[in-house]
């Protein structure tokens, strides 16, 4: 290829840059102009769906754009992260996911359909919740150091059950499995109510919940909560120990939900979604929501994300290796 050096080139290249380059930010400036589809990897009707609802439907309210929230269920969340994966990085396709499609999902699998981090456009973490330590009530234990006590009695007698293979609560169980040196049965369910019920029935031993979706089962009698995988006390459930209290350290392990977008979407735009993210969930009705759940309210920079999501991945990885979950 041949190169030609005109008089007044440089002027040109650089006018033709600046061109090229005013366009994107003013496409940012005047994000969103048309609807937002927002891709939820699970079902309609759970805790990522029901945040997902009403955070799009503030972000409706506040920039006069139908937000379309499109349930995509199914292998662990990855058949919506990789719709989003594939799409056009322009901020009109966004994912609303949890860090067990995005983080622990991908890990599964060999090779890994997509990296969680490097190809994304990481936003937000919206909110983030602790793994609730819960027992059937019809099982001796009162406190953790007990229920540890008598697994080590019973190995591989006790059974827990969980939403799925792979999911946030299988993998919590797991890792209290391990730093505890205990030796208990996974027994996986089609989703939360199942898992639940079958605890509450007394077909399972114990399992690892959210405080929001499994405290009025406790309240009822049903179940008992044990401890919290926390680096401190949840205020929905201020009189349960963290497992740390109770002797079972390094289990500090947290289910969160967080905005991304396709890999490349420019910066503006993924700054504007995450103030005004930040903005919503700093609403009074998203806090009373949050606190009754017993979540961590965080709307933090995709900087963070990114950190965090780094050092999640090699806490699942070891998890995974350590205990041989694969994917089925």
């Amino acid at each position: 290829m041949t190169f030609i050096r005109l008089p007044g080139a440089p002027a040109l290249i650089v006018g033709a840059c600046l061109g090229l380059a005013l366009p994107l930010g003013a496409h940012a400036q005047d994000y969103p102009s048309r609807p937002i589809r927002l891709v939820v990897p699970f079902p309609a009707g759970g805790p990522t769906d029901a945040y997902a609802r009403l955070i799009g439907q503030k972000l409706s309210e506040t920039w006069k754009q139908t937000v379309v929230i499109d349930n995509k269920p199914g292998a662990t969340g990855l058949i919506g992260s990789n719709i989003v994966k594939e799409a056009a990085p322009d901020g009109y396709t966004l994912l609303f996911t949890s860090n067990s499609a995005q983080v622990i999902g991908p890990l599964l699998h060999k090779p890994a359909s997509f990296d969680s981090v490097a190809d994304f456009t990481p936003v937000t973490m919206v909110i983030r919740y602790p793994m609730y330590f819960l027992v059937s009530s019809a099982l001796p234990a009162r406190s953790l150091k007990e229920f540890v006590a008598l697994a080590k009695q019973r190995p591989g007698k006790l059974n827990y059950s969980s939403v799925g293979l792979g999911s946030g609560g299988h993998l919590a169980c797991e890792l209290i499995n391990l730093a505890a040196g205990i030796d208990t049965v996974h027994v996986p369910y089609k989703g939360a109510a199942p898992a639940q019920a079958a605890l509450a029935a007394g077909e399972v031993d114990f399992m690892c919940d959210s405080v929001g979706f499994s405290q009025p089962m406790v309240q009822a009698g049903k179940m008992r909560g044990l401890a919290v995988t926390a680096s401190k006390r949840s205020p929905a459930v201020p009189d349960v120990p963290t497992a740390a209290e109770e002797g079972v350290r390094g289990v500090e392990a947290y289910i969160w939900t967080g905005v991304f977008g396709p890999k490349g979407m420019p910066d503006a735009i993924r700054d504007k979604l995450q103030t005004e993210v930040a903005r919503i969930m700093a609403l009074p009705e998203f806090k009373a929501r949050a606190d009754k759940d017993g979540s961590e309210i965080i709307a933090g920079s995709p900087a963070s994300l990114t950190q965090d999501m780094t050092a999640e991945k090699a806490t699942w990885a070891r998890v995974i290796a350590d205990k041989n979950i694969k994917a089925q």
